[in-house]
C-alpha cells in the first residue's frame, strides 16, 4: 500500500536562509519540509541536503536530490516532481537514479577509452582482445597467437570492432568475411570465422553476449580447396633432383641443406633452426627439443623431444659442414649474421634455381616424397614412417607412445632410405 503524499511548495528562499542561519547560530542541524516528500536537511555550515521521501508498503525510502545552494529550491522541486512521476508509473526513483548515474559513468568511461584509442567496454574488439590475452595466448604458440591477432586487427576490428558484441549479427560477420573471400583468401576467411566463433563463445561465457553468430555461418563461406605440398615421387624424377642438388653451384651450406632435406625428413622450419647442440655425431642421433616442433603450446612445454636417427650419409654431410659452422649455434646460420638461422626461403629458392617450380617441388615436399616412397618402394610400415615424420596422433598417450617407439625400426629405415636415394642418384636403381 502506498502512503498518500502531503501538500507541496511550503518553503521559500527566505525561509531556507533563516533555517540555515538558525542552524549556524545553534550549531545544531535541523530539517525543514517543502511538502510532497521534499525536505531540506540544514547544516551548521550554512549548507543543506535535499531529500525526497517516499513510502512503499509502509516502508520509507529516501532519495538524495543534491545540496543547497548548488541545487536551488526550484531545481529540487523539479527533481521531486520527476521522482513522483516515476513513482506513479511504478518506477522506483532510487533505482532509476542509480541507472542514470551508471549510464553517465559508462559514457564517461567510453569517451575516455575512445580518447585513448581503446575499444569501448563490451564491444567486439574489447572482448576479442580480452580473449586473445587471457585464453588464446596461453593455448597456442606465439606465432599462432600473432597471426590470429593480426587477422582480427586487419579484417574484423575495422568493421565490427566498435560494435557491442551482443548486437553483432551473423549477416554482419558474413559481410566482413566476404571481403576476405573477395581477395581470394578463402582459407584465411575460414580461419577468421573460427577465431570469431571462439571470441563469441568467450563472450557468452563472460556474459558479454548471449549467442554465437559465427556458428550460423558454417556453410556460408566458399569451401577451402585441399592443397598438398608439391613433391616428386617417381624414382626417375627423384634421381634427377638428387643429381641436380649434388651439383648445386650456390653456397656450400645451402647445398648441404639440400642434401639433408631428404635425409632428415624434418619440416623446413625445423631444418633451418637446427643447432649443433642437438647433434650427436658419435651416436648418429639428432635430438630436437619439443619446443621447436610443430605441436600445441601444451605439448611444446611438456612433450618429449623428437629423435632423428642419422644415416651414414647424413653424418658425413654434417661432418663436412662442421668446420665452417660448427663453432656457432646454428647448423645453417644466416649469411648476414651467424646469430640467426638461415632464411625460410633458402631451400625453396635453391629449388627454384635448380629449375623446379613451386607446383613441382617444395622444401616441405621432401617429407611427402619420403612418406610415399618409403611405403610404396621400400615397404616400411606406415606407423614407423609417421613416427619418424613426427605426425601427431589422436590422444596424448598415443602421442607419447608414438615418439618413443619404433626407434630400432626407424634407425634401419633411415639408413635404408639414404642408401636407396644414393642408388637413385647414381643410377643403380
Amino acid at each position: 500500500m502506498v502512503r498518500k503524499l502531503a501538500a507541496s511548495d511550503l518553503l521559500s528562499d527566505k525561509a531556507i536562509r533563516a533555517a540555515l542561519k538558525a542552524a549556524e547560530a545553534s550549531g545544531i542541524a535541523s530539517k525543514v519540509s517543502d511538502g510532497a516528500g521534499l525536505r531540506l536537511e540544514v547544516r551548521p555550515n550554512r549548507t543543506g541536503w535535499w531529500r525526497f521521501r517516499y513510502w512503499v508498503d509502509g516502508k520509507e525510502f529516501t532519495l538524495s536530490l543534491g545540496t543547497y545552494p548548488d541545487t536551488s529550491l526550484a531545481q529540487a522541486r523539479a527533481k521531486r516532481d520527476e521522482a513522483r512521476r516515476q513513482f506513479a508509473a511504478g518506477i522506483d526513483p532510487s533505482a532509476a537514479l542509480k541507472k542514470q548515474k551508471a549510464a553517465l559513468a559508462g559514457r564517461a568511461v567510453a569517451e575516455a577509452l575512445e580518447a585513448a584509442g581503446q575499444p569501448p567496454v563490451g564491444s567486439f574488439e574489447s572482448v576479442a582482445r580480452d580473449w586473445l590475452k587471457t585464453v588464446h595466448k596461453l593455448k597456442v604458440s606465439e606465432g599462432h597467437h600473432a597471426r590470429t591477432r593480426i587477422r582480427l586487427e586487419q579484417d574484423v576490428f575495422p568493421v565490427l570492432g566498435r560494435r557491442p558484441i551482443a548486437e553483432v549479427s551473423a549477416p554482419e560477420l558474413l559481410a566482413a568475411l566476404r571481403k576476405v573471400e573477395a581477395r581470394g583468401a578463402i582459407e584465411t576467411a575460414h580461419r577468421i570465422k573460427d577465431a570469431c566463433g571462439q571470441v563469441f563463445r568467450y563472450g557468452v561465457a563472460t556474459g558479454s553476449c548471449t549467442s554465437n553468430p559465427a556458428a550460423d555461418l558454417r556453410d556460408a563461406l566458399r569451401p577451402v580447396q585441399s592443397r598438398h605440398h608439391a613433391a616428386l615421387t617417381d624414382p626417375a624424377d627423384v634421381a634427377e633432383l638428387l643429381r641436380a642438388a649434388a651439383e648445386y653451384a650456390g653456397q656450400a651450406t645451402t647445398r648441404i641443406a639440400l642434401k639433408l632435406s631428404p635425409l632428415l625428413l624434418l619440416r623446413p622450419g625445423e631444418l633451418r633452426h637446427l643447432e649443433w647442440a642437438w647433434v650427436d655425431l658419435d651416436a648418429a642421433m639428432l635430438t630436437i627439443p619439443s619446443a621447436v616442433m610443430k605441436r600445441t603450446k601444451a605439448d611444446k612445454a611438456r612433450g618429449l623431444p623428437h629423435v632423428v636417427p642419422l644415416a651414414r650419409q647424413a653424418v658425413d654431410a654434417l661432418l663436412a659442414l662442421q668446420p665452417s659452422t660448427g663453432d656457432g649455434r646454428y647448423v645453417f646460420p644466416a649469411l648476414t649474421s651467424r646469430s640467426r638461422c638461415m632464411s625460410e626461403n633458402t631451400v625453396r629458392s635453391a629449388l627454384r634455381r635448380l629449375g623446379y617450380a613451386n607446383d613441382e617441388m617444395t622444401a616441405h615436399g621432401f617429407r611427402a616424397m619420403a612418406r610415399t616412397m618409403l611405403a610404396e618402394r621400400l615397404n616400411f610400415a606406415p606407423e614407423v614412417i609417421e613416427a619418424q615424420l613426427a605426425h601427431a596422433v589422436a590422444d596424448a598417450l598415443g602421442r607419447a607412445y608414438n615418439r618413443t617407439q619404433y626407434l630400432d625400426q626407424r634407425i634401419a629405415m633411415m639408413q635404408a632410405w639414404a642408401d636407396y636415394l644414393d642408388g637413385l642418384r647414381l643410377g643403380a636403381n
